[in-house]
């Protein structure tokens, strides 16, 4: 059901620009319409005194949760993830795929592009993410080498056909057969390429950065490292004009690390990932990544040989984690969340923020930073049973 038009007030509201007490967001039609300090009286009022809004968040590398996988290519696996991220502030996402055969990469890729098509029940499908395939093996993590491929223009334009033109980022190593050469075919196709995986030097990098890459995958992770003779692709990514994926869970990086990261770049070059995989909210045990199995032990996912895979983490974790372990403002670490990956998509126009004449994607937080409730375009995809009696006569779940 579509949202009635309302005020939303709260004890805190996260612009775009600065932090508001005790203001509200007018909503009609879907849209923020106005941001003021009392409401009117025009239409009904839906006041959350000890709530936090901040933008609906976006997660860019995400590939699965509570048991369901992207490569599952399924229309119910995609529904569960969607339902799973909006229970966690989450409003859109890339589904993200993983090395596996080509015939069931171009399957997930089908399923993805026609999702990304429709209307999910939580968070929305904004495209989808390759990650796999076009990787060098000293740095393949989580990723099976026996199904690497070379990238080549008629493999790109397999992979865009079979996701009906929703693909929206491709990551490969730059130093493999053939990648330097697919890097401005993807940019002509309207394609991000970002750069991981990979044994790359710091001079590979800079080339395929200047041939058109966007920026590096899990900073740090899946990457030649910083060596003081030679920076490589982690200490290109970050001293040049690019964007870094970022896993704040504690796991991937260490908190100084973290600090590093947010010093060298601005909010707009740094966004934070999740990389969850489908044993995402679910307890420790056995589970599969693609083609690989993988071993979840107090929340942290590992191949049998002990490379990470993945995470469980949720974005809200990360907003807080980056708070507490690199020391940055609350709006900083939201703004990673959601605003520069809206503009590593191109959709800041219309959400990313809570700025007047966008889209109504909101959390809602509570004072200890769990979400309460989400909203996509004013619609309520998710509210705990905490506060529904505040939405109640006004709002209804979709």
């Amino acid at each position: 059901m579509k949202a009635t038009n309302c005020y939303l007030q709260a004890s805190r509201i996260i612009t775009e620009t600065e932090d508001l007490l005790d203001h509200c967001l007018r909503i009609e039609h879907g849209r923020i319409t106005d941001i003021a300090r009392t409401p009117g009286s025009d239409l009904p009022l839906i006041s959350l005194p000890d709530a936090t809004l901040i933008p609906g968040m976006i997660d860019l590398h995400i590939h699965g949760r509570e048991g369901c996988d992207v490569m599952d290519a399924t229309p119910a696996a995609i529904d569960t993830i969607s339902t799973s991220l909006a229970r966690h502030g989450v409003t859109g996402f890339l589904a993200t795929t993983v090395t596996s055969s080509w015939e069931e990469t171009l399957a997930a890729m089908e399923n993805l592009g026609n999702a990304a098509l429709q209307t999910q029940p939580g968070a929305q499908v904004l495209g989808g993410y390759s990650e796999g395939l076009f990787f060098a093996s000293e740095h393949k993590g989580a990723h099976n080498e026996h199904f690497f491929l070379t990238p080549t223009r008629e493999r790109i334009d397999a992979l865009l056909e079979a996701a009906r033109g929703q693909l929206k980022v491709v990551a490969l190593a730059p130093e493999v057969e053939g990648a330097m050469e697919i890097i401005p075919y993807l940019k002509e196709k309207g394609v991000r390429v970002m750069l991981g995986h990979t044994s790359a030097t710091y001079d590979q990098t800079a080339a395929a950065l200047q041939a058109g890459a966007c920026g590096g995958v899990h900073v740090f992770n899946g990457m030649r490292g910083i060596h003081h003779r030679e920076p490589g692709c982690t200490g290109a990514v970050l001293m040049h004009d690019a964007n870094v994926e970022v896993i704040a869970d504690g796991v991937h990086l260490h908190p100084v690390i973290l600090q590093m990261i947010c010093k060298l770049k601005e909010t707009r070059q740094v966004t934070l990932i999740s990389d969850c995989i489908n044993a995402g909210g679910l307890r420790d045990g056995r589970y599969t990544l693609g083609k690989m199995e993988v071993e979840l032990r107090q929340g942290v996912a590992r191949t049998d040989s002990g490379s990470l895979a993945g995470s469980t983490l949720t974005l809200e974790k990360a907003v807080a984690n980056l708070q507490q372990l690199a020391g940055i403002a609350l709006r900083e670490a939201v703004h990673m969340a959601s605003l520069s990956p809206a503009i590593f998509l191109g959709i800041d126009h219309r959400t990313g923020s809570i700025a007047k004449g966008k889209d109504a994607d909101i959390a809602i937080l509570d004072g200890e930073g769990n979400v309460r409730a989400t909203l996509y375009r004013g619609d309520l995809i998710y509210c705990d049973e905490n506060i529904s009696s505040q939405f109640k006569g006004h709002l209804e779940i979709i």
